[in-house]
């Protein structure tokens, strides 16, 4: 519905409700209608299922359609990028957000900062995506807020040009809403609590869920030692309650991402229930590091498997764990991969331990043998050392070539004294092309980095501080923060409308007319950024 159809809608709705609406003004209704344009984080979810539906279809047609996010912890920075990006890009399309379990832990938790085991409180996981939307809606009416006052002042001096461009782009308006990928982590349980934690993430807002194969108990970040995984049975049950989610609450196009942390784990809790050799059981089992008894060798507190006829011993850690063979990650990997889109994932998540495409595409080829339309999220994450395994991936390139490399000391790439020179310039450029190369040869969907702005606030707080606090004092904010706000247009320079001041005054207007104590006017400080 067009703006002026809906104040046509409301002005018919006020009238047929008479004098006591007689104060009610239909377009302004109709403006606060238009600036909530979502009125329910199930709203969201739906909304932002069938876009990335779409870009989904968009990627299978051609790999450059390829989606990216940023990993965020506060509503604040998740409006900002959104600003951001609409400014610089002039929309959000392959956009999303990424909410990273690890951040949720470490900034959002009562208990302060914690590592990434899933200790910290469940239902911080969907407060903050309700929070990340409440921010982005807000962006949404600060926008149109601005586009409405733009549209009086048309109207004001009857320039019927401006009027008309103006309730074109309120009709048009892109939201600032977008998909968010949301990590429930291992589930935080059993079945039945990934279900309902789950329900409470999809009701926040949340089209896609990604979740991993770690034990609930035992979960580690993907990119700390100590991993331990579950039989193929046990993940797939959690699939299957987070799609029973999404169709209990009317979201059938909800997104899940099956995460894989094989390739880093070594270790199960439990040996996998099973029928007949071959089946999904044995598979797992098989990949146990076992040695073979005889009946007359058995000691106390042993457990056994059979194998090919044969009486095994799994390998069994005082941790109560079993131990994998060394060198199976991969091939455990592929089996996660297909068996998960076998039981209803939509995309996957292969955790590795470094950025190299040939790595990763050597499995997902294996995947697209079996299931051949296979995509990938994939972390382009700040664990890694890009520099470092940038540099070491073209010096091995240029060894293997026959190209001489005795200029450099394989060991020490990361040394300052080598960003100038002819392999570093190679390795950034390939850094550069990453995603854009991942997502051709390795099936890579979504690119996203999990932690950027954990790292880019400490990063611009040191800044702050050593400039602040030095010989620079009011000129180190003054010089590094406002004026480059100013320079760049970053819109929060104007600190009190981001907060939604303009917001709040356009409805003071609205509930007392004449009478309203607005915080806009001539006294208002945030004028002097009129100009900026």
């Amino acid at each position: 519905m067009t703006y002026s159809a809906r104040i046509n809608e409301l002005n018919e709705t006020i009238a047929a409700n008479g004098a006591p609406w007689g104060a009610i003004d239909a377009e302004s209704a109709a403006r606060m209608v238009v600036q909530n344009r979502f009125r329910t984080g199930l709203d969201i979810a739906r909304y932002t299922a069938k876009i990335m539906r779409e870009d989904m279809e968009a990627y299978d047609r051609d790999p450059a359609n390829y989606t990216q996010s940023l990993g965020t912890w506060h509503g604040f920075i998740a409006q900002q990028k959104m600003i951001s990006i609409k400014k610089h890009f002039g929309n959000t399309k392959r956009r999303y957000l990424y909410l990273s379990g690890w951040m949720v832990a470490a900034l959002r938790s009562e208990f302060g900062p914690l590592p990434d085991q899933s200790m910290h409180e469940k239902t911080s996981v969907p407060a903050l995506i309700g929070e990340l939307y409440t921010f982005l809606k807000q962006a949404d009416a600060r926008e149109l807020g601005g586009l409405f006052r733009q549209l009086d002042d048309a109207k004001a001096v009857g320039d019927a040009v401006n009027t008309h461009r103006l309730l074109k782009e309120i009709d048009e308006h892109q939201t600032h809403v977008v998909p968010i990928i949301a990590d429930i982590d291992a589930g935080f349980g059993n079945a039945e609590a990934t279900y309902l934690l789950a329900k409470k993430m999809i009701e926040a807002g949340a089209c896609a869920l990604q979740i991993e194969n770690q034990v609930s108990d035992e979960k580690q970040c993907g990119h700390q030692d100590g991993k331990v995984t579950v039989p193929h049975e046990d993940f797939l049950q959690k699939i299957r309650a987070i799609r029973y989610a999404f169709l209990e609450l009317g979201v059938p196009d909800g997104i899940i991402v099956a995460r894989t942390d094989s390739l880093g784990a070594g270790l199960t809790k439990q040996i996998a229930f099973s029928t007949e050799p071959g089946d999904l059981g044995d598979q797992y089992n098989s990949f146990l590091d076992c040695e073979e008894v005889e009946p007359t060798n058995i000691t106390n507190g042993q457990v056994f498997i059979s194998r090919d006829g044969k009486l095994m011993a799994p390998k069994r850690l005082p941790s109560n764990l079993y131990q994998f063979r060394a060198g199976t990650g991969e091939d455990r990997c592929v089996l996660d991969c297909i068996t998960s889109l076998q039981n209803g994932a939509d995309l996957l998540w292969i955790e590795t331990e470094k950025p190299h495409i040939e790595q990763i595409a050597g499995m997902v080829d294996r995947v697209r043998e079996v299931i051949p339309n296979a995509k990938l999220v994939y972390n382009n994450s700040p664990s890694f050392n890009w520099t470092l395994n940038f540099r070491q991936q073209v010096y091995d390139g240029w060894a293997k070539a026959g190209k001489d490399v005795s200029a450099y000391d394989r060991d020490k790439l990361m040394s300052v004294d080598y960003d100038g020179t002819e392999l570093a310039v190679e390795a950034d450029e390939k850094i550069r092309t990453f995603q854009a190369d991942a997502a051709k040869r390795a099936g890579i969907f979504h690119h996203l980095i999990t932690l950027p702005t954990y790292h880019t606030a400490a990063l611009s707080t040191d800044n702050l501080a050593r400039e602040y606090f030095g010989e620079q004092a009011m000129l180190g904010y003054v010089k590094n923060v406002q004026r480059e706000e100013i320079r760049q247009g970053i819109a929060c320079v104007k600190h009190q409308n981001m907060a939604g001041s303009d917001i709040g005054d356009d409805h003071k207007e609205y509930f007392a007319g004449e009478a309203a104590l607005k915080a806009g006017g001539k006294d208002n400080t945030m004028n002097q950024f009129a100009a900026a």
